[in-house]
């Protein structure tokens, strides 16, 4: 069984979403409700799959203080995981630890593999709203006989990434991250396999592949992400090309 630690930051305005704020038509509020939109969704593909719902959260020390709010960092994220799943009493909390997000990644899944003993552990940053539960549980029947499973995605990122073996975690999500992971893979020895492709959504450029992906999927009577597909729709958000440029746009 598979420990899928959903690595989350309390979504509020620039603390997440600022890129994403900085190139589409989106406020950094509506940046941070869409990350709050598809981090629910992670939760769901997590709890619904055959492995174990771990949500790691940023600390209020790990928070430069011009984001700090009223709400302690656990008491937001514990809410959107209420809001997603009604129940939190199988769902596992944990904080994060380290300066970078490759050491916290690396601090909970070497954890996880050499001192709780669990067969593997994934780390979701939940920016991947067409993360499903047959992808985590596709990833999970791969590990039975591969070190690692990455979730490939656009530009060379991961969408998820799942140990069975631990690697050498220093910088290991530097850029490309698919190749980095397989570099640190391949150096300890460890065997790679991967699941799909799947967009994540961290630039307006990224939302010029996952609307087009969302709409036909509506369209087609496919399974969507709920959350995600709800902000969508009520915020406006689709494309339009014009003379052969697509282009994001808002109603």
């Amino acid at each position: 069984m598979t420990v899928i630690a959903v690595f989350a930051d309390p979504p509020r305005p620039g603390l997440v979403g600022s890129e994403l704020a900085a190139t589409s038509p989106l406020t950094e509020e509506e940046a941070a409700e869409f990350y709050a939109a598809t981090l629910k969704d992670a939760f769901l593909a997590a709890e619904r799959s055959g492995g174990d719902l771990l949500v790691n959260y940023r600390p209020d020390d790990l928070i430069p203080e011009a984001y700090h709010g009223e709400e302690s960092a656990e008491a937001e994220v514990r809410a959107l995981v209420v809001d997603a799943l009604g129940d939190t009493s199988d769902v596992r909390f944990e904080v994060q630890v380290g300066s970078t997000f490759d050491a916290r990644a690396g601090n909970t899944v070497t954890h996880l593999l050499r001192e709780e003993d669990v067969q593997s552990a994934a780390v979701v940053r939940g920016n991947a709203p067409f993360l499903t539960r047959m992808a985590i549980d596709s990833a999970a029947m791969k590990l039975r006989t591969n070190d690692v499973v990455l979730g490939p995605s656009t530009a060379g990122r991961v969408y998820y990434a799942a140990f069975r073996e631990p690697i050498d975690f220093d910088g290991a999500f530097a850029a490309p991250e698919v190749e980095t992971l397989v570099d640190r893979a391949d150096d300890a020895d460890r065997s790679v396999d991967y699941v799909p492709m799947q967009p994540v959504v961290e630039t307006g450029e990224d939302l010029l592949t996952f609307l087009p992906l969302l709409e036909s999927r509506i369209a087609a009577e496919r399974i969507v992400p709920k959350h995600t597909a709800t902000f969508v729709r009520d915020i406006g958000l689709r494309v339009v090309a014009d003379d052969g440029e697509a282009t994001v746009v808002r109603d």
